[in-house]
């Protein structure tokens, strides 16, 4: 049966790590549904690919490269968005990297590339939308987690660390968010044959894993009104055979 979409016309979503997988499938469905999409990546090369798909099919799309890990990178996105489309009614906090590493393996730079990429981005991005929320009345932010939050896998301590991270603070803006009508959520994927899951796990059985756009379709409908006193919660999509 399929998902029953959600009609975004008017609304403005900026989708961050929008250039490939996950981001990518997101910045489509919101398109495809109605929204004026803004997809956030650090190369350029996969946004132009990302606004080649949704203009193809009819979507309206603004590219913002930079890096949402810098307060300047999120001025700039936030600041952009604003002037395209003079509102900001969805968040998508899906930048992330997930490498493989032992703790004996583990470079501090390493480490500090995962927390920034994974958590630094979803406080700044969040912090950088919530006064135009506020402004218009309220808005939805969704977090990109994972099933490593919950099911340890050796090499993944750092990204299963930071993504528990992600959980937790999705609970606690849904708490800031309830008096000012914004809502959060949080979605945690399974295995997805995506690019990043690839670089960890080249050999990873193609049964077992999801598409981006399976993961996708559950961001939209956590857009639904049906889905409106479920704010904080986190979702698990993930392939069980």
């Amino acid at each position: 049966m399929q998902t029953p979409r959600v009609n975004l016309k008017g609304q403005t979503a900026i989708v961050t790590g929008g250039g490939r997988g996950i981001g990518r499938a997101v910045a489509k469905r919101f398109a495809s549904a109605g929204a004026n999409v803004v997809a956030a990546a650090r190369t350029l090369d996969d946004l132009h690919d990302t606004r080649k798909m949704i203009e193809h099919d009819g979507g309206r799309v603004l590219v913002v490269p930079g890096d949402v890990s810098e307060v300047t990178g999120v001025e700039r996105l936030v600041e952009e968005t604003m002037s395209a489309f003079g509102r900001i009614d969805v968040l998508v906090n899906n930048a992330g990297t997930a490498p493989l590493a032992m703790i004996d393996e583990m470079e501090p730079n390493l480490f500090d590339k995962i927390i920034r990429t994974n958590i630094r981005t979803v406080y700044l991005c969040s912090r950088g939308v919530w006064p135009h929320m506020v402004e218009k009345g309220g808005g939805v932010i969704i977090n990109t987690a994972s099933v490593a939050a919950y099911d340890a896998f050796p090499g993944f301590a750092a990204y299963g660390a930071a993504k528990a991270f992600v959980v937790a603070y999705t609970k606690f803006l849904a708490k800031e968010g309830a008096d000012v009508g914004i809502r959060v959520y949080g979605v945690s994927p399974g295995a997805v044959d995506t690019d990043m899951l690839r670089g960890a796990f080249p050999d990873f059985p193609s049964n077992m894993t999801l598409e981006p756009d399976d993961v996708a379709a559950m961001f939209e409908t956590l857009l639904s009104p049906a889905y409106r006193h479920s704010s904080g919660q986190t979702v698990t999509v993930s392939r069980t055979l």
